[in-house]
């Protein structure tokens, strides 16, 4: 448990007095002496803690304006993946990878849940995203607004709100550290955006093992990518 009152470091002390202020998401923090003087710690202890604070999406510094209660994002966690993905590159992938599995993972957690809300249901924005995607793929281009819009909407009426963020950020990593790792995209990606189609088809039907199927045969063509991505790297470190 954190150390409250006097005790633990500037960090733990600041966060305990914006919980015991109840300030949220926007509200503007107490000035740098008002800090200094509630807490008895010095500027230098002050500013460090918020630099650390900031980093954290805990506290947001606007310049000029002061600084306020951060929006508390997923931010730092998806920076520190992207940073393991590409530490990672070169060693079978396995940061990215993981992040694959884990969006797969939450896919499927959540299929009863989509199933009792999409039940009987129509959904034009959805089925929107998903010809955009269609249009974009048959000209070669790829669709990563249409991608992210289809998933967001998709998950905007589940309930769990930390959930959401998670597969927000999940899908974040995987999308940008593919492009940064060099990984060539998917010569089958039809396949991935039919996949959407049928997620929302088996939704709407109520059928959750149709809705699974469609989330395993979204992944299959990235996966597939991902192991030649491998086979090369492996080849080239034994050449090395």
């Amino acid at each position: 448990m954190r150390s409250k009152g006097t005790g633990g470091t500037a960090v733990d002390r600041i966060q305990e007095l914006i919980l015991a202020e109840g300030l949220a998401p926007g509200d503007p923090m107490p000035t740098e002496a008002a800090l200094c003087e509630r807490l008895g710690i010095s500027r230098s202890s002050v500013r460090e803690a918020m630099r650390t604070l900031a980093s954290l999406d805990i506290v947001e510094v606007r310049h000029g304006h002061g600084t306020f209660v951060g929006t508390l994002s997923l931010a730092p966690l998806v920076d520190g993946l992207l940073f393991r993905a590409r530490l990672d590159d070169g060693n079978d992938l396995g940061a990215l990878r993981e992040v694959v599995e884990l969006r797969i993972a939450l896919d499927l957690a959540v299929a009863e849940q989509l199933v009792e809300i999409y039940r009987g249901t129509e959904n034009p924005e959805l089925e929107g995203h998903v010809e955009t995607m269609r249009e974009l793929a048959s000209a070669g281009e790829p669709f990563p607004e249409a991608d992210a819009a289809f998933h967001t909407v998709l998950f905007s009426r589940l309930p769990n709100s930390l959930l959401r963020q998670l597969a927000q950020a999940f899908w974040e990593v995987h999308t940008t550290a593919v492009p940064l790792l060099g990984i060539a995209p998917a010569q089958d990606i039809l396949k991935t955006v039919e996949a959407h189609r049928a997620m929302l088809t088996a939704l709407e039907a109520g059928d959750a093992a149709a809705y699974r199927e469609a989330v395993h045969q979204h992944y299959r063509p990235l996966g597939r990518v991902l192991d030649a991505a491998g086979t090369v790297e492996e080849r080239s470190a034994g050449a090395g």
